[in-house]
C-alpha cells in the first residue's frame, strides 16, 4: 500500500510540475501606473483604446511560458511592445494584459513582472 502511495505521490508532482500547477498563485511586485515610465503609461492607454499599436507583434499572444505571471489557459494574455528610446528594435520593455482587465509590466523581456495599479 504505501508503494502505491509513494507511487501516485511522486507522479502527482511530477505532472504538477510539468504542468506548473505549483506556480498557479504567483507572486508579483505592485507598481502605480503614474510610477510607469512615460512610454509605459502611453501604451497602456493604447491597450484601453484598443490601439493604433505602432509595432506589428503589438496584442499577440503571451505563452507566459516562464510561468512568471498566474496560469491561464492559451490566449489569455496579450503583449503589447513599451518603446524603449534610443533602441534600434523593440527593446525588452512590455506590458502584458490579461482578459479581466490586468495588466503586468515588465522591463527585462520577462525575466519579472510587476503588476499595474491603475
Amino acid at each position: 500500500m504505501t508503494s502505491w502511495l509513494r507511487l501516485l505521490i511522486i507522479a502527482w508532482l511530477a505532472f504538477g510540475s510539468a504542468l506548473g500547477l505549483a506556480r498557479e498563485n504567483v507572486a508579483v511586485d505592485w507598481v502605480a501606473a503614474a510610477e510607469l515610465p512615460y512610454e509605459a503609461q502611453r501604451t497602456l492607454v493604447l491597450i484601453r483604446n484598443n490601439g493604433p499599436f505602432p509595432y506589428s507583434r503589438d496584442g499577440v499572444i503571451f505563452g507566459n511560458y516562464e510561468k512568471r505571471l498566474p496560469l491561464r489557459q492559451r490566449g489569455y494574455y496579450r503583449e503589447y511592445t513599451v518603446k524603449t528610446p534610443g533602441s534600434r528594435d523593440r527593446g525588452a520593455r512590455r506590458i502584458v494584459a490579461g482578459r479581466a482587465d490586468e495588466f503586468y509590466y515588465t522591463d527585462d523581456h520577462y525575466r519579472t513582472f510587476r503588476r499595474i495599479r491603475e
